[in-house]
This record gives C-alpha cells, structure tokens and sequence, in this order.
C-alpha cells in the first residue's frame, strides 16, 4: 500500500471513529438499498488496493445480484450488523441456517492489513475459524472493534448511510441472531 493511501486510509478511520463517514475513494461503490426496521440506502467504498480478492467476489456477487433480498441475520448491539449469506439468507426462505453458508464461489485467502483497524462504518469480511474461509458474507462496524485487527479482512468504509446502518434491528442473545423480521438488503449494486 502506498504511503498516501496508507494516509488517506487513516484519516478515513479516524474521521469515522470519531462519529463522521470516511471519504469517498476511488472506489468501486457498493450501493445497498435497506429495508426493515432501517430505510435507506448505504454506499461502502469498496478497497481493491486493500483486498483485491475479497473485493473482486463481493462486486462479482453483486454485479449477478445475488445479494438482493438476503437479510442482516446476526447483528450485535455496539459491535456489528451482518448479512452476505446468499445460500441461507433470502428474505421469505427459511432462515434457520442464515450465517452458514456462502456462496457457489470459492473461499478467499486471508487479505489482512497491518494499516488498517476496524473503527466504525467499516466493513470486514465474516469467516469460519480458518483465517482463509471468507466467501460472502460480510459485516458492517457499529463501533470501534480494534480486536478484530488482523484477524479479519478489510473490504471498505462506509461513506453514505451510516444512519441507516445503525437504525437495522438488533438480534437478540449473546450471538445477535436476528430471527424475527430481520432487515434485508433489497438491492445490492456496485458503481464505479
């Protein structure tokens, strides 16, 4: 990572901890359409200079619309809000195993940044207990989470809707499993 998107990343980070949005990058933009108990659009600028693989499979996803209509199944008050499960987590499916699976896509190689800490609005991909089993899913911070720093991978900061974000309906229980009318991302898109 060059030294001044190594900066740019920064101050993005520290702007968002401090309760502001990160600035929009080069992109791409993923664009997610919320509805539920949260209305509204988020826009994540996605880091290819970050996790090329990772974000290569989330626009791919979303580029063939498989993250349409899949819910926000586990989401933790003061921690994180995530969704991604296309296999187990479509909206009007039975969500029993919503956070199980993934996707008919292979599993991606751990892509952690030393530059880069989990600070609110950003966005890290979910994974198994192996380091190099992220797939779909991903997770969105309602909180700093420095712990989580080079153990999960990177993917984006949210630059639009943060609001919206931190109005989706919590789950309930120490696993923040939402099984009652979990907010869904309707439409996922990805511009440049």
């Amino acid at each position: 990572m060059s030294r001044k998107l190594a900066l740019a990343a920064a101050f993005a980070a520290l702007a968002t901890s401090a309760g502001a949005q990160a600035t929009d990058g080069p992109g791409p933009n993923l664009v997610i359409e919320v509805a539920g108990q949260a209305n509204g659009t988020v826009v994540i600028d996605l880091l290819p200079d970050v996790a090329p693989k990772h974000v290569a499979q989330i626009t791919a996803l979303a580029t063939e619309g498989a993250y349409d209509n899949v819910v926000f199944h586990r989401v933790i008050d003061g921690f994180m809000a995530q969704t991604g499960d296309v296999s187990n987590g479509r909206a009007g499916g039975d969500l029993s195993m919503a956070g199980m699976g993934g996707s008919s896509k292979p599993d991606i190689p751990a892509e952690f940044s030393d530059d880069l800490s989990f600070q609110r609005g950003v966005v890290g991909m979910a994974r198994a207990q192996d380091p190099n089993s992220a797939n779909s899913q991903f997770f969105i911070m309602f909180a700093p989470g420095e712990f989580l720093d080079g153990q999960y991978t990177i993917v984006g900061n949210v630059v639009s809707g943060m609001e919206v974000v931190d109005a989706i309906k919590r789950g309930a229980g120490q696993n923040g499993e939402v099984t009652d009318a979990p907010d869904v991302m309707t439409k996922v898109t990805v511009q440049p």
